[in-house]
């Protein structure tokens, strides 16, 4: 018998068994994950980023956790001896009619409470040489770190706190049994008094096991990269952001100096066929199956049809991919740039078509569902894991919690 049960071994999973051990010292607490490895999608196939906090709507709990999480996230890693580098970065209009969009930015930056800085041109050419633009902003808080390392400390303070970590476990069903819950997997059945979901991909599917309806439903989309090669990796400094179109709900191809010293570029976001398809010919039947008959998708389609074609074209034209960089670096050649490995982003969407723009965060009874942590939830994942341990009933169901 558990107290708690995690499902998933991201970095949200991890962190929300971290922070439950550290409330509750003496629970019995498992994590399952169903890969052989923490941190195996979208944790471990993102950029790296150490968000700001800049483009989120003011007091949502993407710009409010983002913004804590930023702080929290280089003191772990300072902490822990984590590599990472709080590089900033700047984010820039390379045509006039982009300024009053980099203004808006601006003041939601101010109202994040984040210490940004408007640039002209030659200012930003200071910090990014090569770069061509009209205007930016500098956000000196963004910063850079590996998030596969952050996660194998989060595994190991989960482990010396006492609890039990199982990879290979895949969560089959969710069954009732009195008050308590068990999870059927693959690797035998767990009894626990309380469910935390943080399966990320699967986040939907796994709260409908537990008889919760997350009212949306999982779209995976590929964000598809490119990276310098190491002759041309001068060329950026730190990282390079467009102005993004705030009718698009992606932040459009930008320059990431990562933690490694190499520099990629992209992503674009291309509708994918398998929840975990990171090549252009992955294809899960029952996955496409679920987009093409889910009406939210297509009136997301109908919504950003003209958004998305573009996207599509730089999935399978190179030259239209190198257009995009060329508009914040011309310098950048064919020759300079080489695929290298892709993300797929879970987002939520609703069946009226919108996005869930939001941290998606669900009580069920004796459960809680994670159900939409795309970016910045990997900056955000200390404080995340905060505010799950902090909404679990006190004293309803972890009859073994002692309060710290």
């Amino acid at each position: 018998m558990y107290d708690l049960a995690v499902v998933g071994g991201g970095i949200v999973g991890l962190s929300a068994a971290m922070a439950v051990g550290k409330r509750y010292p003496k629970a019995r607490i498992l994590l399952v994950e169903k890969e052989s490895s923490w941190a195996h999608h979208q944790t471990g196939n993102n950029s790296g980023v150490i968000h700001s906090g800049i483009y989120y709507k003011p007091g949502s709990f993407k710009a409010k956790f983002c913004r804590d999480g930023s702080r929290s996230m280089v003191e772990f890693c300072r902490e822990n001896d984590i590599a990472y580098e709080v590089c900033g970065k700047v984010i820039v209009a390379t045509q006039d009619e982009q300024l009053p969009r980099l203004e808006s930015l601006y003041t939601r930056g101010l109202e994040n409470g984040l210490p940004v800085t408007k640039l002209d041109a030659a200012a930003v050419r200071e910090i990014e040489p090569h770069v061509s633009c009209v205007a930016g902003i500098k956000v000196p808080t963004t910063g850079i770190v590996d998030y596969k390392q952050v996660c194998q400390k989060y595994a190991e303070i989960v482990q010396a706190q006492g609890g039990e970590l199982r990879l290979n476990t895949k969560v089959l069903k969710i069954r009732a049994l009195g008050a308590n819950s068990v999870l059927e997997t693959n690797r035998g059945s767990f009894e626990t008094r309380f469910v935390i979901n943080c399966a990320g991909l699967h986040s939907d599917r796994t709260a409908k096991l537990a008889q919760v309806d997350p009212q949306a439903k999982i779209v995976p989309f590929r964000g598809e990269y490119y990276e310098l090669t190491p002759e041309k990796r001068y060329l950026v400094k730190t990282l390079i952001y467009p102005v993004p179109n705030p009718a698009f709900p992606f932040l459009g191809v930008h320059f990431t100096k990562m933690i490694d010293g190499s520099v990629h570029a992209g992503p674009n976001a291309v509708l994918s066929f398998k929840r975990e398809g990171y090549k252009k010919t992955d294809f899960d039947l029952r996955d496409f199956t679920e987009v093409m008959t889910y009406p939210g998708f297509w009136k997301l389609a109908a919504k950003h049809a003209d958004e998305g074609i573009q996207e599509m074209i730089r999935s399978f034209s190179k030259a239209a991919f190198l257009r995009s960089l060329q508009q914040l670096i011309p310098e950048v050649k064919a020759e300079d740039i080489v695929p290298t490995h892709a993300g797929v982003r879970a987002q939520a969407l609703m069946s009226d078509g919108k996005l869930v723009d939001d941290f998606l965060i669900i009580q069920g009874k004796n459960s809680i569902h994670v159900c939409n942590a795309p970016s910045p939830a990997a900056t955000s994942s200390l404080e995340i894991g905060k505010a799950i341990a902090q909404a679990i009933p006190d004293g309803q169901h972890l009859q073994t919690q002692v309060k710290v």
